[in-house]
């Protein structure tokens, strides 16, 4: 898969079946109600200006599917609405969820009626029955322009910018791993990084041109929390879905060939990285940054809260495997084939679960506030 372009590969799974993202997304659900407060900061700066736009034109890139997108519409309506009460009828909605064409939209698209319901969405007051909110669909990468010149006032971006446009060109001495690991060579941590900044400095420049002056952004990154990538694994979910590989081959139920040809498109950048792109770009002022940790297992945490520890550790190992095939079944199925999902996830499961019986892993957070900067 080295050098191949994932637009029409990547997506999370689909619809609403066991494995699907949508009943699989509540871990990065618990880290996205994380940067409630810097969104709250954002909204209150925006609304202060006399200037505020009466059409709050937002776009969600990078949205999938499932509750986690329309969460994220709700809080920020909820919040405009709260602090632009008195007026709060004559401002409307303009609202973009843009992700890769196999994204599932139609589970979006499902459920739109009920959040229209909720919305109370029509305002009778200023026409016949015009709508408060307006959802809008938009296929394609972010990696390159989506919106006309000056058009958004906010972009929300979470858990997307670490997967890349593509799998960096480069990688055949990568073997027997799927991604970054503190046993991959050093020019393989090289292709990613040059790959994420190439990525990265395009999706910067990208919004610069569609975002009006005093636009913000708010971006949430699944990242690392130290600089030398060979020091610590933040890749483990994934060097751990290799091992996984390995023991199949061995089994002769997977060719090594497969395995040598395959590697995940996603870095995790550290925050320092995120910062300097930033500054090198120019667009946009470094509001704040933060960085958090969650749980690989917060979603089964949030779910039993006080029984936490009565879960056994194969259950917590099935559920924990459950959320990362919602997000890597289907690149990996392309390349693989669809045949051993079952049994590869099944045999995953049971490797997390001797792992989370020794360790108690986090995903590292890098969430960036950025304002556009006067255009010129």
């Amino acid at each position: 898969m080295e050098g191949v372009d994932v637009v029409n590969v990547l997506h999370m799974n689909v619809g609403n079946g066991a494995f699907s993202y949508a009943n699989n997304s509540l871990n990065p659900r618990i880290g996205i109600m994380k940067t409630w407060h810097l969104l709250e900061e954002v909204l209150k700066k925006m609304s202060l200006d006399p200037g505020f736009s009466k059409c709050f034109t937002m776009a969600d890139l990078g949205c999938s599917s499932g509750p986690n997108t329309l969460l994220v519409i709700s809080r920020v309506i909820e919040i405009i609405r709260g602090l632009c009460d008195s007026d709060r009828d004559n401002i409307e909605f303009q609202v973009f969820l843009n992700d890769l064409p196999g994204n599932d939209f139609k589970n979006l698209f499902h459920m739109l009626p009920e959040f229209y319901h909720r919305l109370d969405n029509v305002n009778d007051n200023i026409g016949q029955g015009t709508p408060r909110c307006i959802v809008l669909a938009l296929p394609g990468s972010f990696y390159g322009r989506l919106f006309p010149r000056g058009s958004l006032n906010f972009v929300w971006s979470s858990y997307s910018l670490q997967w890349l446009s593509q799998v960096p060109k480069g990688l055949a001495s990568n073997k027997s791993n799927i991604s970054i690991s503190m046993t991959s060579p050093q020019e393989v941590i090289d292709a990613y990084k040059k790959q994420y900044q190439r990525d990265f400095m395009t999706f910067l420049m990208s919004r610069s041109e569609e975002m009006m002056s005093g636009g913000y952004m708010i971006l949430t990154i699944v990242g690392r929390s130290i600089e030398d990538s060979l020091l610590h694994d933040d890749y483990m979910q994934f060097t751990i879905l290799a091992d996984t590989f390995v023991e199949m081959i061995n089994e002769g139920t997977v060719k090594e060939a497969d395995l040598y040809s395959f590697n995940i498109p996603l870095y995790k950048p550290s925050t320092q990285e995120v910062e300097e792109l930033i500054k090198i770009e120019g667009s946009f002022n470094l509001e704040k940054v933060e960085g958090f940790k969650v749980h690989w297992d917060a979603h089964v945490r949030y779910d039993y809260g006080n029984r936490y520890d009565e879960v056994d550790k194969y259950k917590l190992g099935q559920k924990v495997s459950n959320f990362i095939r919602a997000y890597t079944e289907p690149i990996v199925a392309k390349h693989f084939g669809n045949t051993i999902m079952d049994d590869l996830y099944k045999r995953y499961e049971k490797k997390l679960a001797e792992y989370l019986s020794r360790e108690d892993p986090m995903y590292f957070i890098t969430t960036v506030c950025l304002s556009r900067k006067t255009k010129k």
